[in-house]
């Protein structure tokens, strides 16, 4: 019989009862292994409630007693990184190496969230008028929720509840049913560590359970990473039901290539970051813009590495990049390059045959090179999402930092040269969330936030760091002012002298 994938409500599993299930594949070789439950909307529901009712003592709790279970948390998750990866490269399909280093990306936030006693600290002004102090403070929010995409199914949440339940929170995570069980393990591991029943729940299912989540009345915050139309829908609606929402989008990430830049660090940079995970991550970097007369060397020092690369089975040390998440998925990728060449691009790596020998049925496809790319085709304007990397050709700085600041999106960019003033213009004047210099995957660390601008992020604040402290609390201002004992009513001594 076919595993199946539950729901974690109150602490414990709950076996889905709406009697509908999605299939979870193994890319490498095509086949279902697991299905997962769909919530409905009672069964949603039946999350939030048991997130609420934790709400009401986890909300009032110390600050040392959250730090002390996150700390155990991430020891545990610590003890527990090949069983996280494992799942990872079991259901999404990226290679071994890529999925320990997913894992450890997302201990940074549980780090972070193991030192929130500093991140929460208020601030005070003291006599502002006569026996008047002012206070600020952070509280939480209550129930808050995060929606997250099938490329970083266990980094992903935790760029989240951590941070949400540390500030006081309690939290009801929907994954992605492409690849689910990462996120219950993650809820298995934190009740292991002492977090309190329906602090965090996990629910997996589709649209319906999406939808539950943004009408739903308790819930007071909605994260999310994805698509930029999903985005879109998620901030729209949240925000249209009184909810905070952030809600990161896609990207198409430029490296901008100067004449002066070591070549062989920008081919190295360009083949990992474009290539790396398959291509599926929002930070990849998919377009390569090339200054001046350095574009021909650079495309053939970038083949030249691509070829190189060995794709295979996640599970198999010997693989550099694994299959993608979906059949229809590695069909969508290829079709943009089977059609690139109708619009003027040049071919110059087609990965679209690519199939590994005794895994025939895996959603394999293999490393494409599109050169002298124009910003009008569908390659480049598209968010591919896979293993397909655009070279364009520009003449001048200003004309490559002009094609960038043109895309709709600005997610993620960076800068190759020798030249620190360049980079210093580069890092101003590019229209983008995070900006690489010399670094092509500039994903901030932990104590740093994440996200774009423009269609890459949708709402106003980024996700971890400071400004995910900030999402899941809200500031309050007191205003105090006391008599001064001195001043207490006759029959009342306090001990103070009354000759002031």
């Amino acid at each position: 019989m076919t595993k199946t994938v539950n729901h974690w409500i109150g602490g414990k599993t709950a076996e889905g009862t709406s009697g509908r299930y999605g299939p979870v594949t193994d890319p490498a070789t095509g086949a279902v292994t697991t299905r997962v439950a769909l919530a409905s909307a009672e069964e949603v529901d039946a999350a939030v409630a048991a997130a609420k009712a934790a709400y009401a003592t986890w909300g009032t709790s110390s600050l040392a007693q959250r730090t002390a279970v996150l700390f155990r948390y991430r020891a545990l998750l610590d003890a527990h990184r090949d069983d996280l990866a494992a799942l990872i490269t079991a259901e999404h399909g990226k290679v071994h190496s890529d999925a320990l280093g997913e894992v450890a990306r997302g201990l940074e936030i549980v780090e972070l969230a193991c030192g929130i006693t500093t991140q929460l600290k208020g601030e005070l002004s003291t006599q502002v008028s006569s026996r008047v102090d002012v206070s600020s403070i952070r509280q939480s929010l209550g129930v808050v929720a995060g929606i997250t995409p099938f490329n970083f199914p266990a980094m992903v949440p935790m760029w989240m509840f951590p941070l949400a339940v540390a500030c006081g929170n309690t939290f009801v995570l929907k994954p992605s049913e492409k690849d689910p069980s990462s996120a219950n393990l993650l809820a298995e591991l934190a009740a292991e560590a002492g977090l309190p029943d329906g602090v965090l729940n996990v629910v997996h299912g589709d649209k319906v359970a999406v939808d539950a989540l943004l009408d739903h009345p308790d819930v007071a915050a909605v994260s999310f990473v994805g698509s930029t139309p999903i985005a879109r829908h998620i901030h729209a609606t949240a925000s249209a039901n009184g909810k905070r929402v952030q809600a990161l989008g896609g990207a198409k990430n430029h490296m901008l290539v100067l004449p002066d830049a070591d070549l062989d660090a920008a081919a190295d940079a360009a083949v990992s970051a474009a290539y790396g995970s398959a291509g599926e991550r929002c930070m990849a970097i998919s377009a390569v813009v090339a200054v001046g007369a350095i574009g021909d060397e650079l495309v053939a020092r970038i083949r030249e590495r691509a070829e190189k690369i060995r794709i295979g089975p996640g599970n198999d040390p010997a693989s550099e990049m694994g299959p993608l998440i979906t059949a229809a998925h590695r069909d969508k990728v290829a079709s943009y390059v089977t059609g690139a060449a109708a619009q003027g691009a040049e071919v110059v790596l087609d990965g679209t045959g690519h199939t590994v020998e005794g895994f025939e049925d895996g959603h394999w496809i293999g490393l494409s090179l599109l050169d002298k790319v124009s910003t009008d085709s569908d390659a480049y304007r598209d968010e591919i999402f896979g293993p397909v990397l655009c070279v364009l050709r520009v003449e001048t700085y200003d004309e490559g930092v002009a094609l960038m600041n043109a895309s709709p999106y600005g997610n993620g960019t960076a800068i190759f040269t020798r030249d620190g003033g360049a980079a210093r213009r580069f890092q101003l004047e590019v229209q983008a969330g995070m900006v690489g210099v010399n670094v092509p995957i500039p994903v901030p660390v932990g104590y740093h936030s994440f996200g774009g601008w423009k269609d890459s992020l949708f709402g106003d604040h980024h996700i971890y760091g400071n400004d995910g402290v900030h999402f899941y609390t809200r500031g309050k201002v007191v205003t105090t002012r006391w008599p001064d004992p001195a001043d207490a009513p006759a029959g009342v001594d306090l001990g103070f002298p009354r000759n002031h």
